[in-house]
């Protein structure tokens, strides 16, 4: 497996052209200045949104790893849509013990893979600190579908397994996984904010065949480590997919879905 952040940067393309645009058009319109990004990871969410609003920016990014953030503060975009400067900041924080006085101020909240690795609470957490305060604009997050081309007959297994593996428990958590967007806009909806939802599915072909075969690898390991006894059959199905993969026979679709609260 390679590193977390050499995985975010192969995946930043797909998560780019997947983003739901239609989303951003009213925030076109209301020219936000201060974005707290939560999250930030190595910055992907700043540098494909900046470049897509107009009027000066500037982003407070956090995330718990601070040598991300200084990837981050480092490929930060500088100029707005209209050409307008662009600045950002960085904060080593936890995102899920955030509150509305961390937030004040914010023009706009954004995240980006994030909402899926959360438990309920966290989101519940996320979304007080949010509402009231600004919109937000939560993308890529799982849903749980996943489609192979060509069908196997072992896909929908392994899809089961890692669904399951998403959901896990772990360190005391219960992670959301695909019931995260749900879950997420019922928090919002408890707060009298309104929510508007749009697909953002990685749509993967033989173009992207490292990132399919990166991603395929992490797929089948996490279902084999939820049910340990697919690691026989698993095992000659990874070697036929990834073949595909490598040979650019084999096109995935992933589905998300992208958030946008209290934006109307």
């Amino acid at each position: 497996m390679i590193a977390f952040a050499e995985w975010l940067a192969l995946r930043e393309p797909a998560d780019a052209a997947a983003r739901a645009e239609e989303l951003i058009v009213p925030l076109r319109r209301r020219r936000p200045a201060v974005i707290h990004d939560l999250g930030t990871g190595t910055g992907s969410m700043g540098r494909w949104l900046a470049p897509r609003l107009p009027g000066p920016q500037h982003w407070v990014m956090y995330d718990r790893d601070a040598d991300l953030l200084v990837r981050a503060a480092a490929a930060m975009a500088d100029r707005a849509a209209d050409g307008a400067p662009v600045t950002a900041e960085t904060r080593e924080r936890d995102v899920t013990r955030l509150t509305r006085s961390d937030l004040a101020g914010a023009s706009l909240i954004t995240a980006s893979a994030l909402l899926d690795m959360l438990t309920a609470d966290e989101v519940e957490r996320v979304v007080t600190a949010c509402a009231g305060v600004a919109p937000a604009l939560f993308t890529i997050s799982v849903v749980g579908r996943v489609e192979l081309t060509p069908a196997d007959p072992l896909d929908a297994e392994i899809a089961a397994a890692f669904n399951a593996h998403q959901r896990r428990r772990v360190g005391g958590r219960t992670l959301l996984g695909p019931d995260a967007v749900q879950v997420t806009v019922t928090a919002f909806q408890r707060h009298g904010v309104t929510v508007r939802q749009r697909p953002s599915p990685w749509r993967l072909g033989g173009h992207q065949a490292t990132l399919v075969a990166e991603w395929f690898r992490g797929w089948v390991g996490a279902a084999c480590e939820q049910r340990p006894e697919l690691a026989g059959p698993a095992a000659e199905y990874a070697r036929r997919r990834l073949t595909d993969a490598v040979e650019g026979r084999l096109t995935v679709v992933v589905h998300h879905t992208d958030l946008l609260a209290g934006c109307e």
